[in-house]
Parts: C-alpha cells; structure tokens; sequence
C-alpha cells in the first residue's frame, strides 16, 4: 500500500493503491504514520509523500469513511504528519480530494504538478472535516479560497493554489525531491524548533469551551440524518437529499 525508499537524507512515501487513485482507508493511514513516524529514528533529515500513478490522493475510501475507526485512523495520521520533527513535502502529482487535500495541507509545504488539484467536497456526502483541518486550510490559502472550498465545494486547480498560498511551488516529484535534499543539509535543530514554533503559535490550542461547542459540531454532522441520507444515497446510486437535520 505505500512505497518507502530513501534518497540520501530524505524518505519518500508513495501511495500505492493506483487501482483506487490511492484513496485512503484504515491501514494506509496506518502505514503512512508509521513511516511518517519512523523516518527520523532512520535518519532522514526530510520526508516527501507523494501517490502513484495520477492521483495524489482521492480522499477516503468510501467503503470505511463512515466508520470511527476510520476516523481515528485518518486524523492520528495527519497528526503525525504535522508534528513530524523534520519537513515534510507534499509532491502533489494530480488530484487530492477530500482527505487527500487534508494528508496535503497537514505537510509543511506543497510542491504542485500541473495536474494537480484541491476539493473537499463533503457537503457533497453529509461528512465533516474536523476544526483543525479548516482552521489549517484558512492559514495556508486564505479565508476566501477555504469558504469556496468548504461551503461551495469548489475545485482549486494548481494556478489558483499557487497564486492563493495553497501550494508553494509549481513542480514535480523531482523537484519536491531536491527541494527536500536542500533542506535536509539544514540545521535539524533549528529546523524542528522553527517548526514547532510555526505549530504552536499560528495553531494553539482552542480555549476549552470552543473546543468542546466545535467539537460536539462536528459530530453532530457524523450523527445526522443528512449523514445518514449521504450514505444511503451512495449506497443507492442517486443524488442525496438533505434535509438540514
């Protein structure tokens, strides 16, 4: 399901699930974080995620996205991601979608193929991403960009991302990969310092009242009806139809 190799001081990790356009289920999120996690234990100073074939990641598998493991799976996996004490490159080779713009922005920076192109089309399903993925997302391209994303569930295409903030440089593999080995010849403990700083002063902690109202926001999305309806419309082959509750 993912491809580890190494390239000096740097770990690649391919998505594997070609077939799939790499969408995510339960064990590749596993593995992307165990890879995620051990890649500074084996020594790489830098770590790119990219996918195979034409696809970045077309978000989650559809036949585990309504379930908690799932979840639970997904978000300790973007939590590795972010807190990885080295950089860590998303080499966007063509669509992320859903939770692949999610694996995407959790990366510190995002090296953008022509192909490449951003959605997180859950009004679409009755889904809901949780407070830090939208939180992140108003960082990096904008409160505009993150509202046509979110509420209108519009595509971002690799122009608007670059001219938005979304991504950092236009590119392929290769160049995420040399922009990488040029970090990796950084000082690593001002690199991981800078990093945690970035972290924790642009994304604090919420304060425990918000917290808790967004939270119980979030999964009160996972536990409605319209839930529901997005799941049997699926099931059905049809449009949903939701009904607000």
């Amino acid at each position: 399901m993912i491809e580890v190799s190494r390239q000096g001081r740097v770990a690649l990790i391919t998505l594997q699930r070609p077939e799939k356009h790499n969408a995510l289920n339960i064990e590749l999120c596993h593995r992307v974080r165990e890879a995620v996690e051990g890649a500074p234990s084996a020594g790489a100073r830098a770590v790119v995620i990219t996918g195979s074939g034409r696809s970045f990641c077309s978000g989650a598998d559809l036949g585990e996205v309504y379930t908690a493991d799932f979840r639970e799976a997904l978000y300790a996996m973007l939590c590795a991601v972010t807190n990885a004490r080295v950089p860590v490159v998303a080499a966007v080779n063509g669509p992320a979608i859903g939770a692949g713009t999610q694996l995407a922005i959790a990366a510190d920076l995002r090296v953008v193929a022509e192909r490449a192109r951003f959605a997180v089309p859950t009004a679409r399903l009755g889904l809901a991403v949780d407070p830090w993925t939208i939180r992140r997302l108003a960082l990096l391209a904008g409160n505009g960009v993150a509202r046509r994303l979110l509420l209108a569930c519009a595509e971002i295409g690799s122009d608007a991302a670059l001219s938005g903030g979304l991504a950092d440089r236009a590119g392929s593999l290769d160049n995420a990969l040399v922009w990488a080995q040029e970090m990796s010849a950084l000082a690593p403990l001002t690199v991981a310092y800078s990093k945690r700083v970035l972290n924790e002063v642009f994304e604090p902690a919420l304060d425990a009242d918000t917290d808790k109202e967004l939270t119980e926001a979030f999964e009160g999305c996972w536990a409605s009806e319209d839930f529901a309806e997005g799941r049997r419309a699926r099931a059905d082959k049809r449009t949903p139809v939701f009904e607000g509750r």
